[in-house]
């Protein structure tokens, strides 16, 4: 049996799980998500409490029982506090237009990069921006998407980061003659 599958999802104050025919919707203080559901896995409510179950243990079976339980998890989380993504902007400045966040990250010209629907965007300082929604896939796609303007260097260590990153810096060429 699947151990995350077979984790019952609680279901917090203020927050409704509606079943329907091959979806789950879940609505809560932030917004309201979707979720198609595959027909081989049935998703019934108890208790307060969202169970996920599958039909045998075929692999493609074990597979969805997981991953649909982890997916309504993510929605039940989206809707009730959000997600976040901290993006550090080493050696270059980053600055909020509206709803838009302008980076200038070393080419000839700034970079403006809107929200994808559902996510919000918070500058702190000159260098640190959060990536703020209720829908985990997309506040992840949408910092990749910032992270990928200019992934760190692995030399001097400039560029875009998540909080939290570990980069191992290379010696410079001078240091890697000394090695021999």
């Amino acid at each position: 049996m699947s151990r995350i599958g077979k984790q019952p999802i609680p279901v917090p104050g203020g927050v409704s799980v509606e079943l329907g025919e091959g979806e789950v919707v879940v609505k809560g203080p932030g917004g309201e998500l979707r979720q198609a559901v595959h027909p081989d896995i049935a998703v019934r409510m108890e208790d307060g409490r969202v169970l996920v179950e599958r039909p045998s243990d075929h692999r493609r079976h074990r597979a969805l029982h997981g991953l649909t339980r982890a997916l309504i998890a993510n929605m039940v989380t989206g809707v009730n506090e959000g997600f976040s993504r901290t993006l550090e902007v080493v050696g270059y400045r980053v600055q909020q237009q509206g709803d838009n966040v302008n980076l200038q990250l070393g080419f000839s010209h700034p970079v403006v990069v809107s929200p994808m629907e559902g996510v919000t965007f918070q500058v702190e300082g000159n260098n640190v921006l959060h990536v703020r929604g209720v829908d985990k896939q997309r506040v992840g796609e949408q910092a990749a998407q910032i992270r990928r303007l200019r992934p760190p260097d692995a030399y001097k260590g400039k560029g875009v980061r998540y909080r939290g990153e570990q980069l191992r810096l290379k010696p410079g060429k001078s240091a890697a003659g000394r090695a021999r």
